[in-house]
């Protein structure tokens, strides 16, 4: 069983979910804070708007729709190792635990050692 496979059985869970206030530990946005919109797990990065963001030059096409030509900035995503997860209780950046309560695995802050409640986030 290769370690993808290991990385990503039902027993494992991400430290990050979709809803999730983070802050920027390294590179050039270091220190901006932020909520996750999108996460990657197969290679372990997330999409934070307004975050990481870089200019991509665009040709007009035809064959799209007609999408016009310009220079458009786009937010790029970020590894999970640049990131750190802001405890909701205590406000402080942290690195994220798991505790077993009655066969259900739920994430809590090494900080202050309280529960992360998940964010109920509408999805279209």
């Amino acid at each position: 069983m290769s370690r993808f496979k290991i990385y990503f059985s039902n027993k494992n869970m991400l430290k990050f979910k979709v809803g999730d206030q983070i802050i920027v530990t390294t590179g050039k946005d270091k220190g901006r804070k932020g909520e996750i919109e999108r996460i990657f797990p197969k290679t372990l990065k997330v999409l934070i708007p307004g975050i990481n963001i870089y200019k991509k030059h665009i040709k007009s096409q035809e064959v799209r729709g007609g999408q016009k030509a310009g220079i458009y900035e786009i937010p790029r995503p970020l590894p999970f190792s640049k990131v750190a997860l802001v405890c909701p209780s205590c406000k402080k950046a942290t690195r994220v635990g798991f505790k077993l309560y009655s066969e259900e695995k739920v994430r809590i802050c090494r900080k202050c050692g309280k529960e992360i409640k998940e964010k109920e986030i509408n999805k279209k």
